[in-house]
């Protein structure tokens, strides 16, 4: 670990999960979870399909909420808050299945995303977004609907963008896509990351993806945190090697 990343890691995360418990009916879906998203940092969270990982993500929108322990963001308890408060706090996520508005044209689109936003910043924002993705610049007129899954991915992530996050909330965004826009998708949150130190939070399948762009990462199993470390640590455990990793690395 660098000396830059202890200072990080000794200072209040953006986000502190602290024994989260989650049910949907009598069903437990998360058995006290612990994860921590430091101001600046990419961390993951890995897991087989099923894992809990999208229902982490969900929780901590606020839909389901914790029926135990606490979520804390930028200093502020948001455990108990409705979903449009939590989303009202500079927090933007990128659903898993990517849910753009399929009728709705790019631009659209992307409009929706900047609704709780100062208009004085949406051309800025806008060519920001056009800038990461050449591709929905030249869709602009085009419905959401219509586009290739690898396009409605960059429309999902570009609309999360233009409410200009301080967290960014990633669930599956590799999901169902070919390997070169993969590649593409996972070069832009490196990018965000190092060009702006935006924050994210990344829920993934790929394993091998997400742990080479990540600065730390969790490991979840049958809704519990099982494994901790840096995106190397974890890279290099067999344990995780032989789970997550065998045909993986693309």
């Amino acid at each position: 670990m660098s000396a830059a990343q202890s200072i990080l890691l000794a200072s209040e995360p953006l986000l502190a999960i602290r024994g989260v418990e989650t049910f949907y009916g009598k069903i437990q879906a998360l058995r006290g979870v612990d994860v921590e998203v430091h101001r600046g940092e990419i961390v993951t969270l890995i897991g087989a399909n099923g894992a809990g990982k999208s229902t982490l993500m969900m929780t901590i929108c606020g839909n389901p909420q914790a029926r135990a322990g606490q979520i804390v963001y930028n200093g502020k308890d948001i455990t108990h808050l409705p979903t449009h408060d939590i989303m009202s706090m500079s927090i933007a996520q990128s659903p898993e299945g990517r849910r753009v508005f399929p009728r709705m044209t790019v631009m659209e689109n992307l409009q929706m995303g900047a609704i709780l936003e100062d208009d004085k910043h949406f051309e800025d924002d806008l060519k920001r977004v056009f800038t990461l993705f050449p591709r929905l610049k030249e869709r602009r007129g085009q419905r959401g609907g219509t586009l290739s899954g690898g396009e409605q991915q960059m429309l999902a992530i570009g609309r999360a963008l233009m409410s200009r996050p301080k967290l960014l909330l990633l669930d599956e965004p590799s999901l169902g896509l070919a390997p070169l826009v993969v590649k593409q998708i996972f070069e832009v949150i490196r990018e965000l990351n190092a060009n702006e130190g935006l924050t994210v939070f990344l829920v993934e399948q790929n394993a091998f993806h997400a742990l080479r762009l990540a600065h730390r990462g969790y490991v979840m199993v049958n809704g519990a945190i099982t494994m901790a470390g840096t995106g190397r640590e974890l890279l290099a455990r067999e344990e995780v090697r032989s789970a997550y990793l065998e045909g993986g690395a693309h």
